[in-house]
């Protein structure tokens, strides 16, 4: 297992912890990722993670760029102004801090989203109406 895949919504504890889905944690130990990279996404109301291999290619795609141009400074902004890294506890939890709840509207329960190489921590009821979105306007295409 290489990918992050399927979704799980989980309880934040009274300290403001959550258990990353096992199937996540194992994703992550396969990578030997130790420290995550969470940056708010680009398009949802969620905040993205990974391991720091996913900045370094955010970093490459700005370097290729004139570095005085307004998509590199955009990007720049986005990717370093946006984001954070982040550590699970020995247990598996990941503490859901203002970063993640200001942006998300996260309260007392994440839906973690697999993303292939990324997973994404969502409001439920967001991520609910996101992806019944979704699926009805990929359905109206067929």
């Amino acid at each position: 297992m290489n990918r992050f895949l399927s979704n799980a919504t989980n309880r934040i504890d009274a300290k403001g912890r959550v258990s990353v889905p096992s199937t996540f944690r194992a994703v992550l130990a396969q990578a030997a990722v130790s420290e995550l990279y969470a940056w708010q996404d680009f398009v949802f109301p969620a905040v993205s993670m990974a391991g720091p291999e996913v900045l370094d290619r955010f970093e490459r795609m700005i370097g290729s760029q004139d570095p005085f141009s307004a998509e590199a400074n955009k990007m720049s902004l986005l990717i370093h102004g946006g984001g954070v890294f982040m550590k699970l506890d020995g247990e598996g939890r990941l503490l859901v801090t203002d970063f993640i709840r200001d942006f998300t509207g996260i309260t007392d329960r994440v839906t973690f989203a697999g993303r292939g190489d990324h997973f994404q921590l969502w409001e439920p009821a967001a991520f609910e109406e996101m992806q019944s979105r979704a699926r009805k306007e990929r359905t109206a295409i067929s």
